[in-house]
Parts: C-alpha cells; sequence; structure tokens
C-alpha cells in the first residue's frame, strides 16, 4: 500500500519523501498523478516545492527506465557477440538476432533477407513470428518493396503503414505477401560489409500503425551489424575451410606424387623391373596399370593414342584408359596403360608420365646390361671354340659371373636362318648361277641270293637308284673325311654330290631307300644328269657376288629393300637376323648358356641335366629351332652335337663337338628339313657318318636293341631271320631255304620282329638302316666277338 502523499497542510519535505517511495517501488508514471489528492488538481493546493519534487521524480523515473532498456539491448548485443564468437551454427546465430531484436523492439515479426548476386534479387532466410507461408517464401527484386528500395540505396526505411506509403514500388507478390502476414508498420535496416556492399536487410515489422524511433533504428542496425558480422565470418570460415581441404588436398597429392618418386628412385637404385614400376603406380593411382611393348599385339590397339602421346609428350586419355608413351631418343619402347580412370588429375597425369620416363630409363638400362652380357657370354664361348688351352679355372669363374655353370653337361647347338621355299640365299664366289650337280647314281646289280646285293631295283648300301643318293656318295664321303658338308641352305643350290629334288626332298630317312615301295625304282627327274627343273631344289638363279649389288642373268630383281626376292618372297634380310641374334642371346640367358655369332650363323652351348642323354640333346635342338624360328619370322635350323660332359674341365671338347653340330645342321638342310633341330642320332644311318666317334654300337643298338634283346633272353635266331631275309631280296620263300625252316616259321619269326620293332620296319626308310645295323653287328661279330 503506497503512503499518503501530504495533502494541504502538510509540509514539503512529507510529499518529496511520497514520490522517493514511489520510484522505488517503480511505480508507474500514473502513480504520481494519483498521489495528488482527488480535490486538488495537478499542482493546484500543491506547493511549489511539491510540484517541483514530483517533476524530479518523473525525470528520474524515465532516466532508470532508458538505463534499464539500454541494459538490455547491450545485454542482447552482449550474447550476439558471444554466440559470433563461439562460431556457431550460422543459422542459429541468425535466428537469434531476429529473436532478440523482436523482443527488444516489441514488434509481431522480425525477419531477414539475404542478397541473391545470381538472381539479382533477395529471399527470406530467416523469420520470427511470421504465420504465412506465402511470406516466408517472398523474394524481393531490387528496388520493390520497402527491402527492395533498402538493399538498393543501403539506406534504412521505416513506415508506420506500409499498404498505403507511396514512397514504395509496389508488387502484386509483395503486397499478396504482407498483406497474408497482415503487416502493417515496417522498419527495415541493410546488413553492410564495407560503406556500400549490402548483403541483406532486416526488419521489424507490426501488425499495426506504428512510430518506429530514432532509438529502435538504431538499435536494429546494431543487430544487423552484428547480421553482417555473422554471415561475413561465415563467408570466411566457408572459404578457409575450403582452402584448407583444397590444401590438404594439395597436400596429400604432393605427398603421394613424392612417395611415387621415392618408390621409383628406389626401384632405379635397386635394379628393379617394369613390373615393379606398374605395381607401384597402381598402388598410388588406384585401378590397373600395364606395361605394353612396342612389339606386342597388345599396344598395337592403343596405337593412335600412342602417338599423341608421343607426339605431345603427355598422357592421353583413351575412354578409360590413360596412356602415356615410352621412348628413347624418339624411339619407341611401348606404352604405360592406366585402366579405370575416366578422369584424372593434373598431378598425378604428371606422376604416370614420371613413370612412363622412369621406364625408359629401366628399359634402357635392362637392354644396355643385356647387350653387355650378350658381348660376355659371347667372347667365353668364343674363347671355348678357339682357345681350348686357357686355365679351365679362369673360364669356371667368368662363367659363374654371369650365372653359367660349365661343371654340368652341355650340348653345342649350330643355329642358321634358312630361307623360306623359293627364295634366294647367298651364294659362294665359285658356284653357277642358276644350276646344281647331282649325286652320281649307281646301279650295279648281283645275282639273286648273293650277299650283299639287292634284287634288281632295290636299295642296297652298296647300291642306290638313280636319282637317290647312297651313303658310298657325297654325305659318306664328305662326313667321313671329318670334313663338313656343303651348305645348301646357305649358298641357295644343291652342292656337287648332293641329292637331287627326287629324294632329297623327302627327308632324311629317304637317302638311298626305295621311293615307292619295296622294289620300286626311282625315274630319273627332268635334273636327275644336269640342271634340275624350275620349281626344284637349287633351280633357282643366284646372286653373283663377283659384282656387288649385281645378279646373274635370270636371277629376280630384288624388293624395295635391296633383298632377293622371287614371286614376292623375300629371303632374310638384317631385321631378322637381329632378331635371331636377339632371340638366341635372350635363350642363352634365360637358360643359363652361351651364345656367339659364327661362320654366318649362330653357335650355343647349354646345359642339359647331369643325367641327360642323346634324347634330350634332340629335345634341347626342336626346342630351339622353334623358339628362334617364331622369334625370327623364318625358318631357323639347328644341328646339335653330342653331350659334352664338362666343359669346365675339358674346354677343347666344345670346340671339338662344333664340327658335329655344323655337319648336323648342314645335313638338315641337304636333306630339305628346314627349321627342324636334331643331333646326329636323328640322321639315323647318316649320322654315324657325322659324328667323330663315329659310336657303331650305338647305331646299332638304337637300330636293333629290341630284337637282340629278345634273342638273348629267348635264344631265338630274329636277328638272323632278319638277315637272310633281307639277303634274299625280302622274299619269305627263298629265306626259309637260306635258315632251313617252314616258310612259316619265316612268317611267325618276322611278325615278332614287326612287334619288337614296329609295323613299319620294311618300309623303304627303315629298311636301308636296319640292313646296315645287321651288317654291321655281323662285322662287330666277326672282328671283336
Amino acid at each position: 500500500m503506497h503512503p499518503t502523499p501530504p495533502g494541504p497542510g502538510h509540509d514539503c519535505e512529507a510529499a518529496c519523501l511520497g514520490y522517493l517511495e514511489l520510484l522505488v517501488d517503480g511505480a508507474p508514471a500514473e502513480a504520481y498523478d494519483a498521489a495528488v489528492s482527488p480535490g486538488d488538481g495537478p499542482g493546484a493546493g500543491q506547493t511549489p516545492a511539491a510540484a517541483r519534487g514530483r517533476q524530479l521524480a518523473l525525470r528520474i523515473r524515465a532516466e532508470l527506465e532508458a538505463r534499464r532498456r539500454r541494459e538490455a539491448e547491450l545485454t542482447a548485443l552482449f550474447e550476439t557477440v558471444h554466440d559470433l564468437a563461439g562460431l556457431r551454427d550460422l543459422d542459429e546465430v541468425l535466428q537469434a538476432i531476429v529473436r532478440r531484436a523482436r523482443r527488444l523492439l516489441g514488434t509481431d515479426v522480425a525477419y531477414m533477407t539475404l542478397t541473391d548476386p545470381e538472381h539479382g534479387d533477395t529471399f527470406m532466410r530467416v523469420t520470427e513470428g511470421s504465420v504465412s507461408a506465402r511470406f516466408q517464401q517472398l523474394r524481393l527484386g531490387m528496388g520493390e518493396g520497402l527491402g527492395g528500395l533498402v538493399a538498393q540505396t543501403a539506406r534504412p526505411y521505416a513506415t508506420q503503414n506500409y499498404p498505403r506509403d507511396a514512397r514504395f514500388r509496389h508488387t502484386d507478390a509483395i503486397d499478396g505477401g504482407v498483406g497474408e502476414e497482415g503487416l502493417i508498420a515496417i522498419l527495415g535496416v541493410p546488413l553492410l560489409l564495407g560503406a556500400r556492399d549490402v548483403i541483406g536487410v532486416l526488419y521489424a515489422a507490426d501488425r499495426r500503425e506504428r512510430v518506429f524511433g530514432p532509438e529502435q533504428i538504431a538499435l536494429l542496425r546494431s543487430f544487423a551489424a552484428h547480421a553482417a558480422v555473422a554471415l561475413d565470418n561465415t563467408r570466411l570460415l566457408t572459404e578457409t575451410t575450403q582452402a584448407l581441404a583444397g590444401l590438404r588436398a594439395v597436400n596429400e597429392t604432393i605427398r603421394r606424387a613424392s612417395d611415387v618418386h621415392d618408390r621409383l628412385t628406389e626401384l632405379v637404385l635397386r635394379g628393379g623391373g617394369v613390373t615393379d614400376v606398374t605395381r607401384a603406380l597402381a598402388e598410388v593411382l588406384g585401378g590397373t596399370v600395364e606395361f605394353a611393348e612396342s612389339d606386342r599385339e597388345t599396344v598395337a590397339r592403343w596405337d593412335a593414342a600412342v602417338e599423341r602421346s608421343r607426339r605431345d609428350g603427355h598422357a592421353v586419355r583413351e575412354d578409360d584408359t590413360w596412356v602415356a608413351a615410352v621412348t628413347a631418343g624418339g624411339e619407341p619402347l611401348g606404352a604405360l596403360l592406366l585402366h579405370g580412370h575416366t578422369d584424372l588429375a593434373p598431378v598425378d597425369q604428371r606422376t604416370l608420365e614420371r613413370a612412363a620416363m622412369v621406364t625408359s630409363l629401366l628399359q634402357l638400362a635392362r637392354r644396355f646390361a643385356g647387350e653387355a652380357e650378350q658381348r660376355v657370354r659371347g667372347e667365353l664361348l668364343d674363347d671355348l671354340l678357339d682357345a681350348a688351352h686357357r686355365d679351365p679355372r679362369l673360364l669356371r669363374d667368368r662363367a659363374a659371373r654371369i650365372g653359367a655353370d660349365l661343371t654340368a653337361p652341355h650340348t653345342v647347338l649350330a643355329a642358321r636362318l634358312d630361307p623360306p621355299p623359293g627364295a634366294p640365299g647367298p651364294t659362294t664366289r665359285g658356284e653357277a648361277a642358276g644350276t646344281a650337280t647331282t649325286g652320281t647314281a649307281t646301279t650295279g646289280t648281283a645275282p639273286p641270293g648273293a650277299s650283299g646285293a639287292a634284287s634288281p631295283g632295290t636299295a642296297s648300301p652298296g647300291a642306290a637308284s638313280p636319282g637317290s643318293a647312297s651313303p658310298g656318295g657325297a654325305l659318306a664321303g664328305a662326313a667321313s673325311s671329318g670334313s663338313a658338308l656343303p651348305r645348301a641352305a646357305s649358298s641357295g643350290a644343291n652342292p656337287p654330290g648332293a641329292a637331287s629334288s627326287g629324294a632329297a626332298s623327302r627327308g632324311a630317312d629317304s637317302i638311298g631307300a626305295p621311293a615307292h615301295g619295296p622294289g620300286a625304282a626311282v625315274p630319273p627327274g627332268p635334273g636327275a644328269s644336269g640342271a634340275p627343273a624350275p620349281g626344284e631344289a637349287g633351280a633357282f638363279p643366284v646372286p653373283d657376288t663377283s659384282a656387288p649389288g649385281a645378279l646373274t642373268p635370270g636371277a629376280p630383281a630384288a624388293d624395295a629393300s635391296g633383298t632377293p626376292s622371287i614371286h614376292g618372297i623375300s629371303a632374310p634380310g638384317e631385321g631378322d637376323r637381329q632378331r635371331l641374334w636377339s632371340a638366341a642371346s635372350h635363350l642363352a640367358a634365360t637358360r643359363r648358356g652361351l651364345a656367339a655369332a659364327r661362320d654366318g650363323g649362330l653357335v650355343l652351348l647349354l646345359p642339359l641335366g647331369r643325367r641327360d642323354g642323346a634324347e634330350a640333346v634332340s629335345r634341347t635342338a626342336r626346342e630351339v629351332a622353334a623358339e628362334l624360328g617364331r622369334a625370327a619370322g623364318h625358318p631357323v635350323t639347328v644341328g646339335a652335337s653330342a653331350p659334352v660332359p664338362s666343359p669346365a674341365h675339358r674346354p677343347g671338347a666344345v670346340a671339338a663337338a662344333y664340327p658335329e653340330a655344323r655337319r648336323c645342321l648342314d645335313a638338315l638342310s641337304l636333306l630339305g628339313r628346314r627349321g627342324d633341330g636334331a643331333a646326329a642320332d636323328d640322321l639315323g644311318f647318316l649320322g654315324l657318318l657325322l659324328t667323330e666317334t663315329r659310336d657303331v654300337a650305338g647305331f646299332v643298338r638304337r637300330t636293333l636293341g629290341p630284337v637282340l634283346d629278345y634273342d638273348r633272353r629267348r635264344g631265338t635266331a630274329l636277328v638272323a631271320t632278319m638277315d637272310a631275309y633281307f639277303s634274299c631280296g625280302m622274299s619269305p620263300a627263298r629265306a626259309k631255304d637260306s635258315l632251313h625252316v617252314h616258310v612259316n616259321t619265316v612268317a611267325q619269326r618276322l611278325e615278332r620282329v614287326a612287334r619288337l620293332l614296329g609295323d613299319d620296319w620294311q618300309a623303304p626308310h627303315r629298311a636301308l638302316e636296319i640292313q646296315l645295323a645287321l651288317r654291321l653287328h655281323r662285322l662287330a661279330g666277326a672282328v671283336g666277338g
């Protein structure tokens, strides 16, 4: 209960105390008027001192009210600053600013629009107290409505009745939204960055008419300034975050690139290979990485991309594959292919390009190392062939340094490119162009039944049909004298004494055997006694080497590369010989052997198993011929020597084995077995003549072994029956008289032989060898028992 102010008769002091009590209680302004007696008007009956006290009390009350309001505003601003300092979520900060502005200004609604530079207008960002969805989705163009004018001029505007205020450009969209929200009085202030950069507008609005004073405008501008700071801080924070993320990405990229660089450098220093490069690149870049060499089919489908990469000096994309050319001094070595990337960052592209450079270095290093190793291997093999007197210990040490073990058994192989059928080959100076001589055909016969003679038309070791070669001809003569056979494949024509096409074209086993079955003689062909007919072996013209670059009359013209050709078939060129040498060097390195170029061909020294024999030598010769032929693109013929037990302990054995390999090579060429590989043991009776050792017992064992074993175990006479059968012209009826047995017994014994030797034992190509083996066996028994 308020004290009664002094009435008439009270003194002035009591009245002033009453007003002070009203101030302490925070009474409203009306309470000061009510403190005057009802009978007295304001100032009626009051002393001047009492009236003065009342006026001072009301002034003090207004000052206290303004201070309390200012304190509330400062508190709100302090809280806003605290929000900004805490870097809270931007939406939460803006929502808090709008909420505080509404509370302190005492308006029904507060809201904020932000500028959209891309569309050239402003859009509603935050609302507080709004109930209209249409209003909350408004967009204001520059200069439209109150907010558009504020955004355009960067100045605050206020209206106590917006719908009736003609200062603003009204639009149906804005008026419709404002009308639906029911707003009348609106105050808008700009959100400024700097002096004129408007980023938005902050509003306070009432649903009734109201005049916004300067203090309220200033307060809203303070909130707008904080909102602008919040927005700018968020922008800066976003840009900083994005920049930091970009820096992290760049740092990660640099770290990854550095990691690749370090790994590639380490690979080069420790002698890694291309496979290590592709593996490291796949781990860093992801996807699948492969290296396609320039001479492989894999790189063919990327030819266009590889050419673009080589020309531009950068990696290029082809579908989802990135291609980086690997070159050295303009020479294409291949390409690095990165699969599974439709897009690649620039730094990753440079990583791929750097890996391509490292790959080219590794390829060059491998090539130089290979060439150096080839020279070392070739020099060692040359020393084994030419300097057998060298210290075996030094030879072993040199071999060990390149991974060769000369203490193991080896075989010597002689290899040579053979021209394709019909293609010219190099000739020696003294050979006649377009001609070839034939071996002398003997037609001697003996009375029927005579030992060592053959019935008419039957081949024997001492006789041959016309047009066929016999062991007594050129082959036997050359081999028995220890000299190498004439080189038909390298000369391009059959040498003197060589078989004509009637026999030689059928292969090694048809030499001296009937061509069309027992009793059939081979008629002489068109070139049997003179030059062979066109198309036969040795019939093509050959170059005359006496004039460089010239051909003899009738010789074929050279192709565009200068290589002689017939009917478009080119002889092996320099590129073919280079591929052959590279393949031979690679083969020697992978098999831990040696290779060298020699006598117009190649010679290889390849290891065998410690228990390998003649069969392993033959298999090795065939494998080498096939592999070198594939690499060179032309037939490669290979002759092999018998096993050399330990070249390290007997260096001279290699030099002694080389002529045998050369003789086998020349024999294969003469016999038309182009592109084949064989040892002496594979050539039947001819192999017996080619070897230095003349292993007669071995030849007899290989040819008659099963029959000899059977006779020894069973006490039978199959060998004697075979000898009589051939001596009697392969006639069982005459053989039974010689053996004094029934003809059925002879037939049964011959059937047993067929089961032991095979059904083809009477075929011409085998009959000759069997007859020779029978005679050698008989001679061995007569001489040495």
